[in-house]
């Protein structure tokens, strides 16, 4: 399912699918640190609830484990975490990356390492995301974090 509705987007959303999970959960990072002063929690309780559900979830692991949780959600992988958050509605997994990023701010989930730098082949999709109006920025995460979680 995409959000996306201009091809400008819906280009991003294919592009940001074609880098590997770090990468990807790199610039999940960016992206919200671009936004996070113009960004809504759901006002859906129900959303809040299970987002809150699968953050509390990551957030009780050690922090290797928490970035494998992140991987696993990225990814698809078939674990445990990952089928928990592909149940999720939108909102709710928009709300869970958006507490995850609010989480790493505050250290209680494994922060992005100081000295990381988004490899230089991201630069054109850096550069297309950050040229979005904020609401198709919106819909280019709603559509890319929609389609996360276990394959099966």
């Amino acid at each position: 399912m995409t959000f996306a509705t201009d091809d400008k987007t819906k280009q991003a959303v294919e592009q940001f699918r074609s880098f590997d999970v770090d990468t990807q959960l790199g610039l999940l990072w960016f992206g919200y640190l671009d936004i996070k002063d113009k960004l809504i929690p759901a006002n859906q309780t129900s959303a809040q609830e299970t987002a809150a559900a699968e953050y509390d979830a990551i957030k009780a692991m050690d922090h290797e484990q928490q970035l494998q949780a992140m991987r696993d959600i990225a990814s698809g992988a078939d674990s445990d975490i990952s089928h928990a958050y592909k149940s999720l509605s939108s909102s709710a997994k928009m709300d869970v990356w958006l507490r995850l990023s609010q989480g790493m701010e505050e250290g209680v989930i494994i922060p992005m390492p100081s000295d990381y730098q988004p490899p230089e082949n991201t630069k054109q999709f850096t550069d297309t995301i950050t040229s979005l109006e904020f609401e198709k920025r919106i819909d280019f995460m709603r559509s890319i974090v929609m389609e996360m979680g276990t394959k099966s």
